[in-house]
C-alpha cells in the first residue's frame, strides 16, 4: 500500500469521524435538563372535574372499572384555595393536594433529573408537562370520595413538614356530613421510598359506615422522561399487576386502550413502569382486592379496591395501603412485596442478568468505581469461559497453519467438490481441526452479552455513573466515540489473527464486520462497549498465545 492510498484512507476517516460527531451533534439524544415546573391542583377551579375518573362507588367487585360519571354543576363554586402540602425527607419531595389528599408530585432528590444538574428527579407531577399522580380515597355508601360535588377536602396542621426523625407522620383530617371523622395518614421513613398510607375512621353515630378503600395510579401517555438511549433496545412503559394467577403482568398503554383489567385476587400489587423508577400501590396483605385498569380523559388508570368494610356505631377501623415511588431499587423492593423486584425487568435472559447484576454489585463494592466493575466481571467471564475459547481458538490457530495445505487441496481437487469435501475431512480429523469451532466463543458470549446489555439498562445505579475523563455517564454511549472505534479496531486485529476463510465472499464479509458493528456500537451505552472492548482485548491476547503455541508445534493436546 502506497504513502498516498495510507494518506486517502486517514482522511476518509477523520471525516467520517467528524460527520458522526456533527450528526450526533444535530439529531442525537439531547442532555438538556427539562425545565421543572411546579405541580398544581387538579380541582383549583372546579372540585367535580376529575371525580369522572374515581372508580364506581356500588358493586365494588362486579363493576370497579365503569368509572363514575356524575357530576353537580354546583361544584365548580367549591373550589379549593387551600395550600399544597410540602413533605420533605432525606430521598423524597412530595406535595400533596387537600383536596382529596392525593399524592400530584414526587421529587427525587438523590437521583438528578440530568447529569450535572442540580434539579432532582421528577418521578410524579401534574402540570402543562406531564399528568402522573397517586389517588387514594374512600368511596363506597359512605365514603368522603363518593361525593358527586368533588373531592373532600382534608386540613392539616402544617403545609410544609420535614423528616428529622427516624420517621414522619402527617395527618389530613375531616368530618363528613353525617358526622364521621376521618384522617388520612402518611408515614415517612428515612432512607425509604416507601410511604405508608392509612384511614382511621372513627364512627361516633348511631347509623354503620360503610366504605371501600381505593388507590390508583394515574398517568398520561407522554413519553419516558427516564428513557435516554435513542437506539437500541426500550425499557418497558405502562401498568403492571401482580396477581395470584401471574405474579407479573404488563398492561401497556395500547392494551388500556383496547379494553379493561379487571382481575379479583387475594394480595398483590400494582404498579407504573419506566426506565429506572417506578411508583407502585400495595395494598395490605390478607383481603381479596380489584385489581382494575381504564383509560378515561386521555389518561390511563391502574389501581385496586377493596371489598365493602363496615365501621359500626361507636367503633373505629382502620384501612391500609403502601405507596412507593422511586428507583428500581432491588433491595428496597424485595422488601416492601413479594416480585415487586421483577419490575426490575431483563427480559427472557433474567435467569443470567441476575447474577451477573449481584456480581457486578460486588465488584463495585471492592473497587468503587461502576467502570472497573465492569472491567472486573468481564475479566471473570472470560476466565469462566477460558477453556472453551482456548479450544475455539487452537482449532482456528491450526486452521491458519494448514492454510497452505488447504488451499493446495483445493487448487488439486477444485473441479471435484465431492473429493475435495473429502480430502478436508481427511485433513480435519487428523489434525483434529474443527472448522465450527471459531463460531463458539460468539454464540457462548452472545446470550450473556444481551443480559448483561439489560443490566447495565436496567440498573438505576449506573445511571449518570462515571468512569474516568471525559465519559460521565457509563448508561449513555461515548460522547466522542473513542470506545466504539477502539472496539472496531480490536475487531479488526482479532480477524488478522484468524484463518481466512476460503470462500471469497465470506472473507469480504468478514472483513466489513468490524465496520459494521462499530457503526452499530456507536449508540449504544458506554459501559456495554467497555465491556466488548476488554473482552476483545483479552480474547486477542489469549488468541495470539495460542497462535505462537501451534506454529512452535507446542500446542496442548485437546
Amino acid at each position: 500500500m502506497d504513502v498516498q492510498r495510507v494518506i486517502l484512507i486517514a482522511a476518509l476517516a477523520l471525516v467520517s469521524y467528524l460527520m458522526v460527531l456533527q450528526w450526533n451533534e444535530d439529531y442525537g439524544p439531547s442532555h438538556q435538563p427539562e425545565q421543572q415546573v411546579t405541580s398544581s391542583s387538579a380541582y383549583s377551579t372546579d372540585p367535580a372535574s376529575a371525580v369522572s375518573e374515581l372508580p364506581q362507588a356500588s358493586d365494588a367487585a362486579a363493576s370497579a372499572d365503569i368509572p363514575q360519571t356524575g357530576t353537580a354543576a354546583e361544584g365548580a363554586a367549591q373550589a379549593s384555595a387551600a395550600s399544597l402540602i410540602k413533605v420533605r425527607t432525606d430521598v423524597l419531595e412530595l406535595l400533596i393536594d387537600p383536596r382529596g389528599g392525593d399524592i400530584i408530585q414526587a421529587a427525587l432528590p438523590q437521583h438528578q433529573g440530568a447529569l450535572n444538574s442540580t434539579q432532582p428527579f421528577v418521578l410524579l407531577e401534574q402540570n402543562a408537562n406531564r399528568t402522573y399522580v397517586a389517588q387514594s380515597g374512600l368511596i363506597g355508601p359512605d365514603g368522603p370520595d363518593a361525593n358527586v360535588t368533588g373531592r373532600p377536602l382534608y386540613t392539616s396542621a402544617q403545609t410544609e413538614y420535614t423528616l428529622e426523625n427516624d420517621t414522619l407522620t402527617v395527618d389530613l383530617g375531616l368530618t363528613t356530613d353525617k358526622g364521621v371523622e376521618v384522617t388520612k395518614r402518611f408515614t415517612f421513613f428515612q432512607g425509604e421510598y416507601r410511604v405508608g398510607m392509612e384511614y382511621l375512621i372513627k364512627n361516633p353515630t348511631e347509623a354503620p359506615f360503610q366504605g371501600v378503600l381505593f388507590g390508583q395510579i394515574k398517568r398520561d401517555g407522554s413519553s419516558d422522561p427516564s428513557q435516554q438511549n435513542s437506539m437500541g433496545m426500550q425499557s418497558y412503559l405502562g401498568a403492571v399487576f401482580s396477581t395470584a394467577t401471574n405474579n407479573y403482568q404488563k398492561v401497556d398503554f395500547g392494551d388500556m386502550d383496547d379494553e379493561r383489567f379487571n382481575v379479583s385476587s387475594p394480595d398483590g400489587w400494582v404498579a407504573m413502569v419506566q426506565h429506572y423508577f417506578l411508583s407502585a400501590w400495595i395494598p395490605e396483605p390478607g383481603t381479596e382486592y380489584t385489581y382494575q385498569s381504564r383509560k378515561l380523559n386521555g389518561n390511563y388508570i391502574a389501581g385496586f379496591l377493596s371489598p365493602t368494610f363496615t365501621v359500626s356505631p361507636g367503633q373505629s377501623e382502620t384501612v391500609s395501603a403502601t405507596f412507593y415511588a422511586g428507583p428500581k431499587d432491588v433491595d428496597q423492593l424485595k422488601l416492601i412485596a413479594p416480585d415487586l423486584d421483577l419490575t426490575i425487568d431483563y427480559g427472557w435472559l433474567w435467569w443470567i442478568a441476575s447474577p451477573l447484576y449481584m456480581l457486578l454489585k460486588w465488584i463495585h463494592s471492592l473497587v468503587g468505581n461502576w467502570g472497573l466493575a465492569i472491567i472486573g466481571i468481564t475479566i471473570i467471564v472470560k476466565a469462566a469461559l477460558f477453556h472453551l475459547n482456548a479450544k475455539a481458538f487452537r482449532s482456528m490457530a491450526k486452521m491458519r497453519k494448514f492454510g497452505p495445505e488447504m488451499a493446495r487441496l483445493k487448487e488439486l481437487y477444485g473441479d471435484d467438490r465431492q473429493k475435495m469435501s473429502q480430502e478436508m475431512m481427511k485433513l480435519y480429523q487428523k489434525e483434529k481441526i474443527n472448522p465450527l469451532g471459531g463460531c463458539l466463543p460468539i454464540l457462548v458470549q452472545m446470550p450473556i452479552f444481551i443480559a448483561l446489555y439489560w443490566v447495565l439498562m436496567e440498573s438505576v445505579e449506573l445511571r449518570h455513573a462515571p468512569f474516568y475523563g471525559y465519559i460521565q455517564d457509563l448508561s449513555q454511549m461515548d460522547p466522542y466515540f473513542i470506545l466504539p472505534i477502539l472496539m472496531g479496531i480490536t475487531m479488526f486485529i482479532q480477524q488478522m489473527l484468524n484463518p481466512t476463510p476460503p470462500d471469497p465472499m465470506q472473507a469480504k464479509l468478514m472483513k466489513m464486520l468490524p465496520v459494521i458493528f462499530t457503526f452499530f456500537f456507536l449508540w449504544f451505552p458506554a459501559g456495554l462497549v467497555l465491556y466488548w472492548l476488554v473482552n476483545n482485548i483479552l480474547s486477542i491476547a489469549q488468541q495470539w498465545v495460542i497462535n505462537k503455541q501451534i506454529e512452535a508445534g507446542n500446542a496442548a493436546k485437546d
